[in-house]
Formats: C-alpha cells, sequence, structure tokens
C-alpha cells in the first residue's frame, strides 16, 4: 500500500510539471514577438526637400585625391537650383560652379520612395555623362544621411553624404568616404549654400 501511495504521488507531481511546461509554451507561444513598424507607420518624408527648391549661391570644396593621404583641396563657388518635380515626391538638383581648378557642371535626381518612406540621390556630372550609384537614405531630427557602397579604382568603397544646418536661408553638404567598412571615414567634399533673395529664387 505505501508503494502505491509512493507512485501515485510521483505520478501527480510529473503530471503537474507537465501541465505547468505546457502552459508556459503555449503563453509563449501567443506571446506577439517585437516587429518594425509597418510602412505606413514610419514617417511621411515625401517633402523633406521643400527647404531647398529654389536658387542659392554655392562654396564648395572638394579634395583633389581622395583616399591617397591627400589633404590638398580646391575651392570653387557657383549657384544651384532646385526644382520641384512631382508635387515634391522628386527635385531636380543643378550645379554650376568655377574654381582655380577648372569648371563643374553637376546634377542629381531625388526620388522619394512612398513604400520605404526613404529617398534615393542619383548623381551625374557633365564629364561622366552618366549616373552614378545611387545613395539611399531619409532625414532624421533635420539630419539627412544617404549611403551607397560604389567602386573607387580597384576596391569598393561606402559613400556618405549628409545634409545639415537647416534653416530658411542655409544649408551644409559632406560627402565623405571610407575603404574600411564604415570604420572610419575621409571628408572629400563641403558645400555650403545661401538662398538668393530674389524675385526669382523659388521655383515651382
Amino acid at each position: 500500500m505505501r508503494i502505491s501511495s509512493q507512485i501515485l504521488n510521483v505520478a501527480y507531481v510529473a503530471t503537474l510539471t507537465i501541465l505547468a511546461y505546457i502552459t508556459e509554451a503555449a503563453a509563449q507561444a501567443t506571446t506577439p514577438s517585437p516587429v518594425a513598424p509597418p510602412p505606413s507607420a514610419r514617417r511621411d518624408g515625401q517633402h523633406d526637400f521643400d527647404f531647398e527648391i529654389g536658387s542659392w549661391k554655392t562654396h564648395l570644396k572638394r579634395l583633389l585625391h581622395p583616399l591617397a593621404g591627400s589633404t590638398t583641396w580646391a575651392e570653387y563657388d557657383g549657384i544651384t537650383t532646385v526644382r520641384k518635380v512631382w508635387n515634391g515626391r522628386a527635385n531636380l538638383v543643378e550645379l554650376e560652379v568655377d574654381g582655380p581648378k577648372g569648371h563643374i557642371e553637376a546634377l542629381s535626381l531625388r526620388l522619394y520612395d512612398p513604400e520605404s518612406h526613404q529617398w534615393s540621390l542619383n548623381f551625374a556630372n557633365s564629364a561622366a555623362g552618366s549616373m552614378a550609384t545611387p545613395s539611399v537614405g531619409e532625414f532624421r531630427n533635420g539630419r539627412g544621411e544617404f549611403v551607397d557602397q560604389e567602386a573607387f579604382g580597384p576596391r569598393m568603397i561606402l559613400v556618405r553624404f549628409v545634409i545639415s544646418n537647416i534653416s530658411s536661408t542655409s544649408c551644409h553638404f559632406e560627402q565623405s568616404y571610407s575603404d574600411d567598412g564604415g570604420k572610419t571615414w575621409e571628408l572629400n567634399w563641403i558645400a555650403d549654400d545661401t538662398l538668393m533673395r530674389d524675385a526669382t529664387s523659388k521655383i515651382d
């Protein structure tokens, strides 16, 4: 009789343990895991570049030999004109500057993706006549950051383009390269724009 009671007690404890395990597993299975917010809940940034529509005086500095240990910069001055396309969901930037190192004509077609809520910046200059690899990114807290990976000589590097210090009359642009996977960055392009206050400065 004592043996039977012990067997029953062991069976009872085992049953309780199994039931507790099943209950805990079921609770874990029904608890939703954290997920990224759906695209519809993300910030709508399709008008992020509206501040820049118009004509700007541009002062540009360009590192002549990036990723070569060089500290020689060239400076240029000229005009940047930004036109709105698709009611702000795209825009076209035209840059024309001159300096001791020559003349630069460039453009950037910026396109907004309403699904990802990100912008792609598609840059070209008249010397090459073709679009470079687009940089992709977004604005956060008044700062835009856009990144891509592209060939530089025989190596693939990271390229980062940042827009900051945005006000109603000025903005700042920087481009940097990294050949070590983003551990370090070398600045190679700096531009400061000042809004031209005239009758044609704002372009629809």
